[in-house]
């Protein structure tokens, strides 16, 4: 039996209210005022809240606001009751992480349909969450074991070869062994900051966070910014005569630190999947209202089966060839875009290559 609670300081609307869900069948919890329902709420963890937006002490904005930053209660169904609604009103609860309006006086039929088309769509929302959990599980038990071993193997191998053998190895064996086992420590060290990045996007990704970040921060000069980023990561991969960027200098809203990590998790993913030899293009452009960043490589290229399983710890191509990476980068990159209000999108062709292109509002716009 779903659970609803009731927020509202009127107390004859309150009891109808709950009157009439429990002739529904519904099990009903009712609270007076915004801290009563607060606490109520994290008593009992109802399965969607109706809450009255104009009430003293505690108005429903606040109420809103305090459960999206509990944990406990940030994904309840959150429902508002008000007598007056105006757009900025509407905009400013969506924003909070409102999922309905209704206005009173309400019908039964209106209530009870609102209801239940919230808890469906809550339900759908938890099934798939369980479902993306399940495959990344799966994802995990499939990847990370080989991708912690390996550069760990390689990190303990050397150095057990360093202290046993040191008194008969040559300087220049010992630089070169040293150098593998800074190799290995790099790439577990990128492992690990992918899986924290992965897992605070993932945080921040809720709506109430999200929209906190929409045409908060920008950064200027992005053409100077790119061209810096993409070259440090094909000179690092010895492909510095590959990389080809064509970069025009604009602004757009994201930070410079997130458009950075995105640049390189992309030109990651180019160098790795295409041959030294072969180019890879960074371009960018202003379209509209719209900082449109493109990177494309002429490598393996994907079908739109993989395109679509894109995800944290999911690789491609794992049986039949040796593959570095946890298959985060371009996860990562997507989650940063949609952050900041942006769009990101791939294009490929199996044997040709790939297209990744990101596109983030201009300051004025966000």
């Amino acid at each position: 039996m779903p659970k609803i609670l009731v927020i509202d300081d009127d107390e004859l609307v309150r009891e109808t209210i709950t009157t009439t869900l429990k002739m529904e069948g519904y099990e009903t919890i009712s609270a007076q005022d915004g801290r009563q329902g607060i606490e109520e709420a994290r008593r009992h963890i109802p399965d969607l809240i109706i809450c009255d937006v104009t009430m003293p002490t505690m108005d429903g904005y606040a109420t809103l606001s305090a459960l999206r930053q509990d944990p406990s209660t940030a994904t309840i169904p959150f429902v508002f009751l008000t007598g007056q609604m105006t757009k900025s009103d509407m905009r400013q609860g969506m924003e909070l992480g409102a999922d309905d309006y209704l206005m009173k006086p309400v019908r039964v039929n209106e209530l009870v349909a609102a209801i239940q088309a919230r808890l469906q769509k809550h339900a759908l929302s938890r099934k798939e969450a369980e479902r993306k959990l399940d495959e990344l599980r799966v994802n995990l038990s499939l990847s990370l074991p080989h991708e912690i071993r390996t550069p760990l193997s390689g990190i303990v191998g050397f150095a057990e070869v360093l202290r046993d053998d040191n008194s008969t190895l040559k300087p220049d064996e010992i630089s070169e062994m040293a150098s593998m086992i800074l190799k290995s420590a790099h790439r577990l060290g990128a492992l690990v900051e992918n899986f924290l990045t992965y897992a605070q996007l993932q945080m921040l990704s809720s709506r109430s966070e999200k929209s906190s970040f929409v045409g908060r921060e920008s950064t200027t000069g992005l053409k100077l910014h790119i061209e810096e980023t993409a070259q440090r990561k094909s000179a690092g991969a010895n492909r510095l005569k590959d990389l080809q960027v064509s970069a025009v200098d604009a602004e757009a809203a994201i930070s410079l630190q997130s458009i950075t990590r995105i640049v390189e998790e992309l030109l990651e993913n180019a160098l790795k999947f295409s041959k030294p030899g072969t180019p890879i293009q960074v371009t960018s452009t202003v379209e509209g209202d719209e900082y449109v960043l493109k990177v494309r490589d002429h490598g393996e290229g994907m079908d739109s089966i993989h395109i679509s399983d894109m995800g944290a710890y999911r690789q491609f191509g794992r049986t039949n060839k040796e593959q570095q990476g946890s298959g985060l980068g371009l996860t990562i990159s997507k989650m940063m875009t949609e952050l900041y209000g942006g769009r990101f999108s791939i294009e490929s062709e199996v044997g040709k290559g790939t297209v990744v292109s990101l596109r983030i509002p201009s300051p004025t716009t966000t």
